[in-house]
């Protein structure tokens, strides 16, 4: 006999409760990021009439048939957004020390 669930869980608040800061600094872009939002328009003029899942699986083929050295700028772009994102998140923290104890 399947045991009986005791609570379910409610569609609000299951990830948490917290709330994001619109203030918080935004995520660094991945390099892939880059190259798709450098390559989507291109891909939707060769494409007219393209799905928006059609779409990102033709990037993704195109990303992956990328050499190291095709590569290199869109990881450049990727460490220079990481390290923007590092130093706000930093500068951000600081401020905030003393708001939210709590750490992400």
């Amino acid at each position: 006999m399947p045991k009986a669930a005791t609570k379910s869980k409610s569609g609000k608040g299951a990830k948490g409760g917290r709330k994001k800061d619109p203030n918080a600094p935004k995520r660094g872009l991945s390099a892939y990021m880059f190259f798709a939002n450098e390559q989507r328009d291109n891909v939707r003029e060769e494409n007219p009439g393209i799905s928006f899942g059609q779409v990102g699986k033709i990037l993704g083929e195109r990303w992956k048939a990328l050499t190291d050295k095709q590569r290199a700028p869109y990881e450049a772009k990727a460490a220079a957004d990481k390290k923007r994102y590092e130093d706000e998140k930093q500068a951000y923290n600081a401020q905030a020390d003393g708001d939210d104890d709590s750490s992400s």
